[in-house]
């Protein structure tokens, strides 16, 4: 199969998540600088969100790259990794309605892990597809940054619950800020002569 249908699709839920979390910035009916103060904590963890779903498109992006065929296995892996990206809005919108509170702080979280465990397991559908010797198996190598990024997901959803929302919320940041530039092992693999 080729891989054309898989990335017009995904690019597509893409927008429409993007789409959907800028529809909670809700119009204030208020023209003061104090309605629009209330609005800065649903603004931030939106900015926080939609450079999350902007990291993996660019990335999703550069992956594919790497593949030529796709196949009914990796077609389900990516619709996997696609489903916890569109709950990526539903969590940014409670964390910020409900002002970082614990257990929405956590969710959060939560809505953040399971797409990097969903994209782990769709970087080794391809790779179990295409071997172990294959390009993409060349550029992930041991995927350290992808293991400490699962580990600051879980630690900050630890810390949501128990310790401080502004830790976890920190640390949500930082992960986003280890993979804001594309993924130089497969833009490095990709531009190989």
């Amino acid at each position: 199969m080729e891989k054309d249908r898989l990335l017009a699709f995904t690019d597509g839920v893409m927008a429409v998540v993007i789409t959907i979390m800028v529809l909670e910035l809700k119009v204030l009916h208020e023209a003061s600088v104090r309605a629009l103060e209330t609005l800065t904590p649903i603004f931030l963890i939106y900015v926080l969100s939609f450079i999350y779903v902007a990291i993996y498109w660019n990335n999703h992006h550069h992956l594919f790259h790497l593949v030529r065929h796709v196949d009914g296995v990796i077609l389900w892996a990516n619709i996997h990794l696609l489903f916890w990206i569109s709950l990526i809005p539903f969590a940014t919108g409670w964390m910020g309605e409900n002002h970082f509170a614990p257990i929405t702080t956590a969710v959060y979280g939560v809505a953040l892990l399971m797409p990097a465990l969903a994209w782990q397991g769709l970087q080794y559908t391809i790779i179990r597809r295409q071997g172990s010797g294959s390009a993409l198996a060349r550029a992930i190598g041991r995927d350290l940054k992808g293991k400490v990024s699962l580990v600051l997901y879980l630690v900050g959803i630890l810390f949501a619950l128990l310790v401080d929302t502004r830790i976890a919320g920190a640390i949500y940041l930082l992960v986003a800020l280890l993979w804001l530039i594309p993924d130089r092992r497969i833009e490095t693999t990709v531009h190989r002569p």
